[in-house]
């Protein structure tokens, strides 16, 4: 018997669902082992969830661990159930979906006798990380603050179009020139994903230089916070297009307009349907009123966004940026409550985005590397991704400013070029290979930022005069 038959004879019997609960506690398990690992080395955690989940996915897969063999094709797991469903025969939906010599491998593993047990982890995991991306740009959005955005200034709004669209232009024209074969979406799609930022990597580096008021830290948020709201624009775009299958200019203006109108809506229409929420909802306490109320609009908002053919994480954004404790004074003074909304859902996030992490990791096929197309891309893309937002810097005018420090500061893509990754393997934009290279440029962008930032900005203390835009918000 080998280890994966071992295994799954193990959390076989019983519970039917107890092979997913096996499987989402070991992804679990391995993201508090890479948090702790990382933190022991000063990197973010999300750093130390994606390496041990390509460490995890890796090694097992290549001990003969029939799970990992699995989780490894990701969202091809969901694929492939809908079009059993639909009636197309295992084998050849496997070959559609893989290909002769990957297919049949597959196939070999869900004859085996716990088949259907991996294939149901795979999809419950699969489920999971997807919670885990809504919750994530929910928690973007809670962070985010209008009144704030609008007080840095144009600086950041430059920042942030140049942050955007000068790696999406060098992104299309290098990924052109190395994957020539390729068609112009996956061409736009990796151009897309190199446009985004981390806020949060860059934040946290911020705050443990002492450097989070300063003015080169309010431009690098503020653009970075414009940047994901770009960024998101240019991904309802381009998926768009995927879906169509048009690339016409008249249908990215479409497409354009449809996501500007949404987020308009929601932004104006948003606050009266929070109040008829609350007021309906009257009869709750303020703690289960602050946790019920966001979940089903963010739930709502995610389903939403979907309907109308943007990313269900566009709608997640939107609740987030809506969403405020202050909306709760029906109950009295809000502030006396002990939780805020972001308090009461970090337990779910918490939970939740490590999965999504790791399960992105496990996605990376170590052998595509072998390939040296699949080396040159990656360094394609990590000098792309690096040059792209340094020019970025320029976008600030006001003298006296560290220009090179604020285009570091837009480095990181972190989980934000991760959710963009995801969503073009869903997609079938990009494939298994053209993935891990991806990955690769999201791992050496957040290393290197850290220490960069550390040296154009140094240490030091908080500047003066900006405790005001921090209070606009409460």
């Amino acid at each position: 018997m080998d280890q994966a038959t071992e295994v799954s004879t193990i959390v076989s019997h019983g519970d039917p669902i107890a092979p997913v609960i096996f499987g989402v506690t070991l992804i679990l398990v391995s993201a508090l082992f890479g948090r702790f690992g990382a933190r022991r080395l000063k990197q973010p955690s999300v750093l130390g969830e994606l390496v041990m989940g390509v460490l995890l996915g890796n090694l097992l897969y290549f001990l003969g661990f029939d799970l990992m063999a699995i989780l490894r094709e990701g969202v091809g797991c969901t694929e492939l159930s809908k079009l059993i469903l639909s009636g197309v025969p295992v084998d050849e939906a496997l070959n559609k979906l893989m290909g002769p010599e990957a297919g049949e491998s597959f196939l070999q593993i869900l004859r085996g006798p716990h088949g259907s047990e991996y294939l149901a982890v795979a999809q419950a995991v699969d489920v999971f990380s997807r919670y885990g991306v809504i919750f994530l740009l929910f928690h973007v959005g809670l962070d985010t603050c209008v009144a704030e955005l609008r007080s840095v200034g144009g600086d950041s709004l430059r920042v942030a179009f140049i942050g955007v669209l000068v790696p999406f232009a060098l992104g299309f024209l290098v990924t052109w020139m190395l994957i020539p074969e390729a068609p112009h979406v996956q061409h736009m799609f990796l151009g897309a994903t190199l446009g985004a930022t981390s806020i949060g990597i860059t934040a946290r580096v911020l705050q443990d230089l002492r450097q989070s008021r300063s003015g080169e830290a309010h431009i690098i948020v503020g653009a970075a916070v414009m940047d994901d709201i770009l960024g998101l624009v240019m991904l309802a775009i381009v998926s768009g297009v995927v879906v169509t299958g048009s690339v016409e200019a008249g249908e990215i203006i479409r497409i354009m307009l449809l996501a500007t109108l949404f987020i308009i809506s929601v932004l104006y229409l948003g606050p009266y349907i929070i109040r008829l929420l609350i007021k309906m909802l009257r009869h709750l306490s303020m703690a289960e009123a602050k946790l019920f109320i966001p979940f089903v609009f963010v739930m709502a908002l995610a389903w939403l966004a979907n309907l109308v053919g943007l990313a269900t994480i566009v709608g997640a954004f939107a609740a987030g940026l809506l969403l405020l404790d202050s909306h709760f004074k029906a109950w009295g003074d809000h502030r006396r409550h002990k939780y805020s909304i972001k308090e009461l859902f970090a337990p779910l996030e918490a939970i939740l985005v490590p999965i999504f992490f790791v399960l992105m990791g496990i996605q990376v096929k170590l052998e595509t590397f072998f390939d040296w197309h699949v080396l040159l891309l990656s360094t394609g893309l990590i000098l792309v991704a690096v040059i792209g937002k340094i020019v970025s810097g320029l976008g600030v005018l006001e003298k006296g400013r560290k220009r090179l420090a604020v285009g570091i500061g837009m480095l990181p893509r972190g989980e934000v070029g991760l959710v963009f990754a995801s969503i073009g393997i869903s997609l079938k934009v990009i494939d298994s290979a053209t993935f891990s290279a991806v990955v690769l440029m999201v791992i050496v962008t957040t290393l290197v930022t850290p220490p960069l930032l550390k040296i154009t900005l140094g240490q030091g203390g908080q500047a003066t005069g900006s405790r005001k835009i921090s209070k606009m918000c409460e």
